[in-house]
């Protein structure tokens, strides 16, 4: 008789979703929602969700969120909050003309990597952490 021999799983060799996305985008951007129920809009980029390829713009997507009191001095009620949207969905602004602009990446002689907006040429600043 044979012995048994257990064949690797199929699964465990598929490539997964990577851990991070790359953004074009950072924390403190001025944006515009391309496309979608806010489109038009403008606003600051709030947070960056990297692992979800998600953003938060300051003024879109504002949900209501009921809210419970957790102890007897909170206040209970419903909330306004801005919710993530897909990062596909906005584009960065031009920093010459104020329009919607594709980024390009140029690295610097020093190595470091400077945002180029495709349409004026101009580099993007990128705000300072605080």
């Amino acid at each position: 008789m044979k012995p048994l021999v257990y064949k690797k799983s199929r699964r465990a060799s598929k490539s997964r979703e990577p851990e991070r996305h790359k953004l074009h985008i950072t924390k403190g951007d001025t944006v515009r929602v391309i496309s979608g129920e806010h489109r038009g809009k403008e606003g600051k980029v709030l947070r960056v969700f990297p692992k979800e390829f998600r953003v938060e713009v300051e003024g879109v997507n504002v949900v209501k969120k009921h809210k419970r009191a957790a102890n007897p001095n909170e206040e209970s009620g419903i909330i306004e909050l801005t919710a993530p949207i897909a990062a596909s969905k906005v584009m960065l602004l031009d920093p010459k003309s104020g329009e919607p602009t594709r980024v390009r990446r140029r690295a610097d002689k020093d190595g470091t990597v400077q945002r180029i907006a495709v349409k004026s040429g101009q580099p993007i600043p990128r705000m300072k952490a605080k």
